[in-house]
């Protein structure tokens, strides 16, 4: 059935301009495709979005993944974004875009597309996101299929937006399916950045990764100790201990930050392995090679969290400390960075009982 686009809306109002930016971007020139999607990200996904033209513009796109044009190489429209790439993976892109958007406020557990928590907003504005969770099997067939593309930066486009799309609850039932089909991409030869992302994304998704706990890659064996089925085993912790050990090389592990992680990949490993261990003196070691790159600014993911493990009862005055704590508050006076403008870092302090000047710490050495 034809769409009657003059009766929908994007975000500068009726979307009867949106059919000719679809065609285009199965045009001769590979500049046009790029300006064409990069006008309907402004108009039918404008700043994460979602409108009445959006679902139908989705499904148009998810349609032609598998024409020869979208094999086209060309530069994002966008100067941001300095990207060469086919036109494939700046689709599968978007489409996992629209997907994230759409699960944005779903009810945890909810069985069906429309559980939402959007409070205050009628439902012509909720309309929209309930369509775009409508097609989201529609759009997971169609983008599948490419997890396995032979281009890597498709290869990696796909992974994102399975990864999105597999969020609504009415999906679960196709993670082994996508997941069946990332053990071939893990077993391949691909790049570090690809095989720890499908090794993260395996991980979240609740699948076995412990059989690359001993790869050979420090990177992808410590994405796969991160799985939260690793959570208890003693192999697992190793690796993440052995990672922190050396937070600089870690940090640098991926030039382009993997969505997965926020922030420093020193931070995300730090987390998992306070969560693991049970007493602080089990990574002190880790602990001393990451206060050198702690700072007031850092506080909230580094050094206050490992203070509050070293001081599980708190400080109080004349407590007797333990050569660990001792070591770590050494460390950590002696670290000009943590000691700044910033007041984060009184709120930990304060937890543990420990005062809040450097000297005053010092004194208690």
């Amino acid at each position: 059935m034809a769409t009657e686009w003059g009766a929908l809306q994007h975000a500068y109002g009726s979307a009867e301009d949106t059919p000719p930016y679809l065609c285009q971007l199965l045009d001769e020139d590979p500049e046009v495709q790029a300006e064409a999607l990069g006008m309907l990200d402004m108009s039918v996904l404008h700043q994460g979005s979602l409108y009445s033209s959006t679902p139908p513009a989705a499904l148009f796109v998810a349609a032609i993944l598998t024409h020869r044009q979208t094999l086209a190489e060309h530069e994002s429209f966008f100067p941001w974004d300095d990207r060469t790439r086919p036109l494939r993976a700046a689709l599968l892109d978007w489409l996992g875009q629209i997907a994230d958007s759409a699960s944005y406020g779903e009810v945890p557990g909810s069985q069906d597309e429309y559980g939402d928590e959007y409070d205050g907003e009628d439902e012509d504005e909720l309309e929209p996101i309930h369509a775009c969770r409508s097609i989201r099997r529609e759009l997971y067939d169609a983008v599948e299929p490419f997890l396995d593309d032979p281009h890597p930066d498709t290869r990696e486009a796909a992974l994102g937006a399975v990864t999105l799309l597999l969020k609504a609850p009415g999906l679960a039932e196709l993670v082994p399916r996508a997941a069946h089909r990332l053990r071939s991409v893990l077993a391949a030869d691909g790049s570090r950045r690809e095989r720890s992302s499908t090794v993260l994304v395996m991980g979240a998704w609740g699948q076995d990764t412990t059989g690359l706990l001993n790869d050979p890659d420090p990177a992808v064996r410590t994405c796969a100790a991160l799985a939260s089925r690793c959570a208890h085993m003693p192999r697992a912790t190793a690796v993440l201990l052995e990672a922190l050990q050396n937070p600089v090389e870690a940090d640098h592990w991926f030039p382009d930050p993997l969505p997965q992680f926020d922030g420093w990949l020193r931070f995300t490993l730090l987390q998992a392995v306070l969560d693991r261990v049970d007493a602080f003196e089990d990574l002190a070691p880790a602990a001393m090679a990451l206060i050198p790159l702690a700072s007031d600014f850092t506080v909230d993911r580094d050094w206050g969290p490992l203070l509050v493990k070293a001081f599980p009862t708190g400080y109080s005055p004349g407590l007797s400390l333990s050569a660990a704590q001792r070591e770590l508050l050494q460390a950590v006076t002696a670290n000009d960075n943590c000691w700044g403008n910033i007041g984060n870092k009184f709120r930990w302090l304060g937890e543990v009982g420990l005062p809040e000047q450097r000297d005053a710490i010092r004194a208690l050495l």
